[in-house]
């Protein structure tokens, strides 16, 4: 049984303390990204085999559990997109609790989420 691999880091984001834990499963990789210190919102992101450009596949965002709102579905895209093709096009699992959604700070989550690479 292979160890599942984790990371995870806290930085400050617009004065805000934010904690990011990467984990990769075989088949998905879970991103916990929180200002609250609870998992919040879990999104599934996934890419769409359908789309016939490999290039720039389509991705489906689906809340899985929390509020269902349209800013949701576009931070995840915006967070996770990039991971899910880094990971060989695997869907990512996403739990967002944030307080702080501008586009400044999700430029920036992005790049502590590279920091925690485990793909």
């Amino acid at each position: 049984m292979p160890l599942i691999r984790s990371k995870q880091t806290e930085k400050s984001i617009n004065g805000i303390s934010t904690q990011v834990v990467c984990t990769e499963f075989s088949n998905y990789i879970f991103i916990v990204l929180t200002q609250y210190g609870k998992i919040g919102t879990l999104v599934s992101v996934t890419p769409d085999s359908r789309s016939g450009d490999i290039s720039t596949p389509m991705f489906t965002t689906k809340v899985l559990l929390g509020k269902e709102e349209a800013l949701t579905h576009v931070c995840a895209k915006n967070l996770a997109t990039f991971v899910s093709q880094e990971a060989g096009n695997r869907p990512v699992l996403l739990g967002l609790a944030l307080k702080d959604s501008s586009i400044e700070a999700i430029k920036a989550m992005k790049d502590v989420i590279k920091s925690c690479q485990v793909w």
